[in-house]
């Protein structure tokens, strides 16, 4: 059973948990001998709001005419995790803050102090330059797990300053990965008060969400997610497709609308879904698939395209989604003029998750006419080795287009649910 506790702001009060309210007490008394704080754990587990603001009143305590850094993945992310967030609830929390966006920076007075906080992220290798030069008395890191190595450590040594303090934030990713290692599997050797979260430690967190989250996660997603593990996913991808459930002999009479996902190859195979809503369900109607190896015969774009054509038939479809890569063949689409076609989103985590969701939430199924599609969710695994999150690069093809699919057009349709906000969300 949680516990909550009661924290008076100027205009009302703000009830924390436990683990919250450790958070906001760690850096005084006794816990001023750490030099920083990890907080890892679960999705929407309440790390990131208490981390923020008491990062803020920590810097505001400590130190006045300094200056510190607020770390994200992007600046954009920074801006919609921290500081946005942070504006909003200046007021309740007695503090008056001043953005200076063209800068990169925001000003934030509090208790007769003022300091400044540049906004800086950390999307990849050469974004270590960027902190290069700057002395700081802190730095809030959110999101550190998702950030190259030599970022998080080129900005944890620009906090020289006596009495700077490191605070970290991030979600688990799999067992192996460098900041466990480095960082959280080593916190008392770095003098690091590390905290653990889980869904239940945010008091905001009602039991139907609850309940929900449990529902919709399954394996090593519901490891990372609900219970905040670092868990390395072995075995298959899509654990929870069941062809009793998901399957089915007999489509709906009439169809809202029609889209088409490609994955397209020459040496490797080709697969196209063609996808019809029906009362709130996407169903795989039917599917091309060409393996050249297995028919002795590379087709050509304008060979691909006959075939998207029939497989369309004489059906409104309003978009193809198709493989980023294959610029040639969307070239091809474009200049036949009967289809519209986008590239599709390639982030192949974000989307295997959406798919696993969309699957749990019962917003997919497949006719049994789509034997590779079918064929493939019994084949489509994890690398075993470990270190690093990646499926196996073979069996994939319907997979891939599959994840096109409920990328551009299921998860586009539930845009600003919990589920979405969520991925990359503590």
């Amino acid at each position: 059973m949680k516990t909550t506790y009661q924290v008076k702001t100027k205009n009302s009060r703000c009830i924390l948990s436990e683990k919250q309210k450790q958070v906001f007490e760690w850096w005084r008394g006794a816990g001023r001998s750490y030099d920083g704080i990890i907080c890892d754990g679960a999705v929407r587990s309440g790390k990131t709001f208490s981390m923020s603001i008491s990062f803020v009143i920590w810097a505001s305590v400590t130190f006045s005419e300094s200056d510190f850094a607020l770390c994200g993945r992007t600046i954009t992310s920074v801006r919609r995790n921290l500081v946005t967030p942070l504006i909003r609830s200046a007021a309740s929390w007695g503090f008056t803050v001043k953005d200076f966006p063209s800068k990169n920076y925001i000003e934030i007075s509090f208790g007769g102090s003022r300091n400044r906080f540049y906004i800086f992220g950390g999307k990849d290798e050469s974004s270590a330059s960027l902190i290069q030069g700057i002395t700081l008395s802190g730095l809030l890191l959110d999101e550190a797990a998702l950030m190259p190595r030599n970022f998080v450590e080129q900005a944890a040594a620009r906090c020289s300053v006596a009495g700077s303090k490191l605070w970290f934030n991030c979600n688990p990713e799999h067992k192996l990965h460098w900041f466990k290692r480095e960082w959280i599997d080593k916190a008392r050797e770095k003098n690091l008060f590390y905290l653990h979260f889980e869904l239940r430690d945010n008091p905001s967190m009602t039991p139907e969400i609850f309940s929900r989250y449990c529902r919709i996660y399954s394996g090593p997603f519901y490891e990372r997610f609900v219970l905040g593990k670092w868990t390395s996913t072995e075995g298959l991808i899509y654990p929870m497709f069941d062809e009793k459930r998901h399957v089915c002999d007999k489509l709906p009479e009439s169809f809202e609308r029609y889209a088409v996902s490609c994955d397209y190859g020459t040496v490797n195979p080709s697969s196209f879904g063609l996808w019809g809503k029906s009362g709130g369900c996407w169903y795989r109607i039917s599917e091309y698939y060409y393996d050249s190896r297995r028919e002795g015969m590379q087709r050509t774009d304008e060979e691909h395209y006959q075939a998207l054509e029939e497989l369309c038939g004489g059906r409104a479809v309003e978009l193809v989604v198709c493989d980023p890569s294959a610029a040639s063949f969307i070239q091809c689409i474009r200049r036949h003029g009967r289809f519209t076609v986008a590239p599709a989103k390639n982030d192949v985590l974000s989307g295997i998750r959406r798919v696993a969701d969309a699957l749990n939430s019962g917003k997919l199924m497949l006719h049994s006419s789509c034997r590779d599609c079918i064929r493939e969710f019994s084949l489509y695994r994890w690398e075993q080795n470990g270190s690093r999150d990646a499926p196996v690069k073979e069996n994939d093809h319907a997979m891939d287009d599959l994840r096109y699919f409920v990328s551009r057009f299921i998860t586009s349709e539930a845009e600003g649910s919990f589920f979405v906000t969520s991925l990359s969300r503590g």
